[in-house]
């Protein structure tokens, strides 16, 4: 009696998932590039690079920046890097900002990112991680975008680099559970409150970056981009993210460990810290993702029918995601152990608050 009420509770789950007005699961909210495209926009953008130790892909970064067009205002803000970061920005015709020590009560990035503002004068600022290529004709697409719906905020969610097993195997999980935190659908309705950003890759109308009050408006976030994205729609405007195929990630993690050292930077901060969330998180992760797969082993066949629905429910909501990323449709019977390893790595981020192991990027460590 007992199985049978987890494994339906686990079967109702997912198929609530998949019903659910909003779809999350669904790979449809996209922005690619489409057509000519039109360097007279572009006047009106200037592209703001946070940069610490980047040399590896810095110049990748600019490379695709300026084929968007000839001339394009870009600034680089050199955030105290040690090896050839801010050599490579102006080689690349970049104008380059040395950045300020970092103040107590700012995060690393949105320090380098609030420096920046300064230099920026244009009606746009596209935001952009320095691991990260735009295709030709992307930052057209935005501002078309922006302008066409009078959207404050857009954002797309660039192609990671599947390089290796672990990110062939990790990494199109992390875009799907980041569009089941933050539905995509919801985040784009002027009448939801959930608002999310991906920092890749963020066109931003500069009159509502002054309006919330520059970036000291989120200045201890670690998640800046969904805090961004929150404060903008917060303050009256709308917002609005999707999936790419046109905007290229240039980084590749290779390893477990490195994926978990990412997850584990912010896992625990996604739950405010809170050991009731994380008790709440765990519990709904063990009945989504252990159950169904205990269930079809059950020797009651109502047990094991439950647990059949539950198991093709998740499929069904992950495949999706696969399809759009062009990888195996087989990757989805990986699913409940791709759920236990990041579960896994959600607890090793509480573990390392519990222990006073802050958030540590590139030699910083935040409180």
């Amino acid at each position: 009696m007992i199985a049978t009420v987890f494994v339906a509770a686990a079967a109702v789950l997912w198929w609530a998932l998949i019903l659910v007005p909003w779809r999350p699961w669904r790979t449809d909210c996209v922005l690619d590039v489409q057509g000519a495209t039109d360097h007279e926009t572009l006047a009106s953008v200037t592209a703001l690079i946070p940069a610490r130790n980047e040399a590896p892909v810095l110049g990748a970064c600019l490379a695709a920046l300026r084929a968007q067009a000839p001339g394009m205002h870009i600034v680089v803000v050199d955030d105290e890097s040690s090896d050839a970061t801010a050599d490579i920005a102006r080689a690349a015709g970049a104008r380059v900002i040395a950045g300020r020590p970092l103040p107590r009560g700012w995060s690393g990035k949105v320090w380098a990112l609030e420096q920046g503002r300064a230099e920026v004068e244009t009606e746009y600022v596209l935001l952009v991680d320095a691991d990260v290529a735009l295709a030709p004709g992307v930052l057209t697409t935005l501002v078309a975008k922006a302008r066409m719906h009078t959207l404050a905020l857009v954002s797309i969610y660039p192609v990671p680099l599947f390089a290796g097993f672990w990110d062939r195997l990790l990494m199109p999980a992390f875009v799907y559970f980041f569009a089941l935190l933050y539905p995509f659908r919801l985040s784009n309705s002027p009448r939801s409150r959930v608002a999310a950003a991906s920092g890749g890759c963020v066109l931003l109308e500069r009159a509502a970056l002054e309006k919330i009050g520059g970036f000291g408006a989120i200045r201890g976030a670690l998640i800046d981009d969904c805090s961004l994205a929150g404060a903008v729609k917060a303050a009256g405007y709308r917002t609005w993210i999707g999936l790419t195929h046109s905007v290229q990630g240039l980084r590749a993690y290779g390893s477990f460990a490195a994926i978990r050292a990412m997850v584990e930077r912010t896992a625990y901060t996604q739950l405010h810290y809170s050991i009731v969330w994380l008790i709440g998180c765990t519990l709904l992760m063990l009945l989504a993702f252990c159950i169904p797969v205990l269930a079809v082993f059950h020797p009651l066949r109502e047990v094991e029918v439950l647990g059949a629905a539950a198991l093709t429910a998740m499929a069904a909501s992950y495949l999706p995601t696969l399809r759009f990323y062009a990888r195996s449709p087989l990757w989805v019977v990986l699913l409940p152990v791709i759920g236990a390893l990041y579960l896994a790595m959600t607890w090793g981020s509480a573990l390392r608050f519990y222990r006073s192991e802050r958030a540590n990027w590139k030699g910083r460590v935040y409180a």
